[in-house]
């Protein structure tokens, strides 16, 4: 005779919560790391989306007081961290997780449980940064923080929050680098070399590379700015003969190789997508790579063209031009492969498929009006305009 399964109890369904919970606190599979990092990417960029609306709002009308000018710039510092340290960058390393390991025929990354302590680390650094908001001691020296604003003039708690927060993803954002880097190198699947490796494995390749090279600049940088702000050393105080322009080549160093951090792995996932929804192979694959590998390389060489306006003189000017255009060229040669990939093929215009295009146009206006900053005596009059916040925006 069949028995009839007792339905469950409130402590059989508790302790499958607890047992659920305990699986995503202690996880070190590839797959459920990279959901966190997407869904906590997602809730910092549902923060700095309303620390913009708050800005705009302020904007609305001239003489707003709808909120003071110290919150202001909170929010200003606030929403450009949140957005390349807290949103764009995990939201890269969520596809890393999911993707690396299946694409190279991986059992799962290299280290494990490195993975996993990237995932907390981060996740204590962003709420490290972004809680003292709530108390009105956010960061408000700029997502740039440039001295001797930040060192001599920024005496309050809020910038050591800012020095302090991007330590800690530093942090995250190196294990995770040779972490992935480890497994690209060493886990592929036999028969499997370089050049057989799809697009965006190898666009992340390119990155972790990337963040193994420019972040201990950048941790150098913050390391004499924390000295200076806790302890009296003057790295970068003038009085004392230093040069805060020191802070701006350190920082910029590390900033435009981050620009390719940023933007190499959605590169990857378009090279991806085309291809897919246009029924053809990607057009020019080894070119692809090497361009990816050239931007890489090429983008450690341009950092000072955030610096034209300070006086370096006309040979660094000139030479940062320069480089500056040259970068241009291997990613227009991306943008016209994406181009030949879908011409002449069978395309379906999908949701992603869409936005795969959608970045062809995007981007192609972000780097032409990059262009023009590539030019020191333009660059000169369209410094700390709207036209360069929409130009890092597109």
């Amino acid at each position: 005779m069949a028995t009839v399964a007792a339905a469950p109890t409130y402590a059989d369904t508790a302790g499958a919560r607890r047992s659920t919970l305990m699986d995503w606190l202690t996880t070190v599979d590839h797959k459920k790391i990279g959901t966190l990092y997407l869904h906590t990417a997602l809730f910092f960029f549902v923060v700095g989306g309303l620390e913009a609306v708050l800005m705009r709002w302020q904007l609305m009308r001239p003489n707003s007081t709808a909120i003071s000018a110290d919150f202001f710039n909170q929010l200003f510092t606030m929403h450009g961290t949140t957005m390349v340290f807290l949103v764009i960058m995990p939201l890269s390393a969520a596809f890393f997780n999911f993707l690396i390991p299946l694409q190279i025929g991986a059992r799962d990354v290299a280290f494990p449980r490195l993975n996993a302590f990237s995932y907390w680390v981060y996740l204590f650094g962003g709420l490290f940064i972004t809680i003292p908001i709530f108390f009105a001691m956010a960061p408000d020296g700029g997502w740039f923080a440039y001295t001797p604003l930040t060192t001599q003039f920024s005496r309050g708690q809020n910038m050591n929050f800012w020095v302090l927060g991007i330590q800690i993803l530093g942090i995250s954002s190196l294990a995770a680098a040779f972490n992935f880097a480890t497994t690209i190198m060493n886990m592929r699947a036999p028969g499997m070399n370089l050049m057989r490796m799809p697009m965006f494995t190898w666009m992340s390749f390119v990155v972790q590379w990337l963040i193994i090279l420019a972040f201990p600049v950048i941790t150098i940088a913050l390391f004499f700015m924390q000295f200076d702000r806790f302890f009296g050393t003057t790295f970068y105080l003038t009085t004392a003969g230093a040069d805060p322009l020191l802070w701006q080549h350190l920082f910029w160093i590390f900033g435009h190789p981050e620009v390719y951090i940023l933007i190499l792995p959605a590169f990857g996932l378009v090279s991806e997508v085309l291809p897919t929804y246009s029924r053809k192979p990607l057009f020019g694959y080894p070119v692809m790579a090497y361009s990816g590998i050239l931007i890489g390389f090429l983008g450690f060489g341009v950092w000072a063209h955030h610096m034209f306006s300070v006086g370096m003189g006309p040979i660094a000017d000139t030479v940062f031009g320069v480089t500056t255009m040259l970068i241009a060229i291997p990613t227009g040669v991306k943008i016209f492969n994406w181009i030949f990939t879908m011409w002449g093929g069978s395309i379906r215009f999908t949701t992603a498929m869409n936005f795969g295009i959608a970045l062809i146009a995007m981007f192609t206006i972000g780097g032409i009006s990059g262009i023009t900053h590539a030019s020191p005596p333009s660059d000169l009059q369209q410094t700390d305009t709207y036209y360069i916040v929409a130009h890092f925006h597109y």
